[in-house]
């Protein structure tokens, strides 16, 4: 399968917030889709939700006219959606009977689901008695009781400890390699470089950077080289860098581990090391520079401040009730 939104626009009142975005993703392929707060993430998880309804533009899935409501979609927002006074079973059968299952059909998935996620013991319990990492895992539960296709993930491993994002990691490898359309929002970078192949970064309502993370690693890191020695600090390694191996390299950055060069046109990686020789720098490590997608995330979208996408969007927003018919 695969999910393609074009020239997606959306306005609240005179204010445009999406300027025409547009990206793919495919099934068997985990898709980070990132920006600073306020980008416009979350409007784009809601129009693909038919939350929100784009001013122009489409979203088609295997090249068809998208429709939300005969698609199967499980949405974990950032913010935790369950009730705090209803069992977990309670919930989770509501929820999966909502989607189309019968009362059978939604035993047996949230059963499935609180043992794949380790809280089956905790199925009569309410869910306010859970520690918050337990309150996490069964808000994914509900996420997947429908058994969607599409499953969209904001912040997963909010309040999870090493133990329990262990869990989840299986669960999301899983729902890749079952060939589901698997979209992650995090601002937890190394969790998106563990799962995603593909990357959209998504500025002041533009994507200003999508495409293959590999691909992309390998373009930001042309022309650059880690360096670290044996006999040097990295502080002494930077200075003979700066001083007497100018006319070769400039100092990029100095991370914990490696001082990072650019290469200026004209030098290859063996005059470096015949340089560094010459300085008597006992080379501990040098090779290609692979920069971390943080680093690419700051690089894009730089530091300034994101401008705020919820502004004048109140009378758009619906609603919220609970599960049960009731305001939350």
């Amino acid at each position: 399968m695969e999910l393609k939104l074009t020239n997606i626009k959306k306005s609240f009142e005179d204010k445009e917030i999406l300027h025409g975005i547009g990206f793919s993703v495919q099934s068997g392929r985990a898709l980070g889709l990132l920006g600073r707060n306020g980008a416009g993430k979350t409007t784009t998880i809601r129009i693909i939700m038919d939350v929100f309804r784009a001013n122009e533009g489409e979203i088609t899935l295997d090249g068809e006219k998208f429709v939300p409501k005969s698609s199967q979609i499980g949405y974990l927002p950032e913010e935790r959606g369950l009730y705090p006074k209803k069992t977990v079973t309670e919930q989770m059968v509501y929820l999966a009977m909502l989607r189309g299952k019968n009362k059978k059909e939604a035993l047996e998935s949230t059963k499935k689901w609180l043992k794949k996620l380790d809280v089956i013991e905790y199925e009569t319990r309410k869910l306010d008695t859970l520690s918050k990492g337990n309150q996490q895992k069964v808000q994914l539960a509900a996420t997947l009781v429908g058994e969607p296709q599409i499953v969209i993930l904001d912040e997963p491993f909010s309040g999870l400890d090493p133990v329990n994002a262990q869990i989840l990691k299986d669960v999301i490898r899983e729902l890749i390699a079952e060939g589901r359309i698997v979209i992650f929002s995090s601002h937890q970078m190394s969790y998106v470089e563990e799962f995603c192949e593909d990357i959209v970064i998504i500025d002041h309502g533009d994507v200003v950077l999508s495409g293959n993370l590999d691909e992309i690693k390998t373009e930001y890191g042309k022309g650059r080289r880690i360096v670290c020695a044996n006999n040097l600090t990295l502080n002494e390694l930077k200075g003979i860098c700066e001083n007497r191996l100018s006319d070769k390299v400039t100092v990029h950055d100095v991370n914990k581990h490696y001082v990072i060069l650019n290469i200026k046109d004209g030098v290859n990686q063996w005059q470096i090391l015949d340089a560094f020789r010459e300085n008597n720098v006992d080379i501990k490590t040098f090779g290609a520079y692979e920069p971390a997608l943080n680093d690419i995330f700051v690089a894009r979208v730089g530091e300034e401040e994101a401008e705020d996408e919820n502004e004048n969007k109140d009378e758009e927003q619906p609603k919220k009730k609970g599960l049960f018919g009731r305001k939350n």
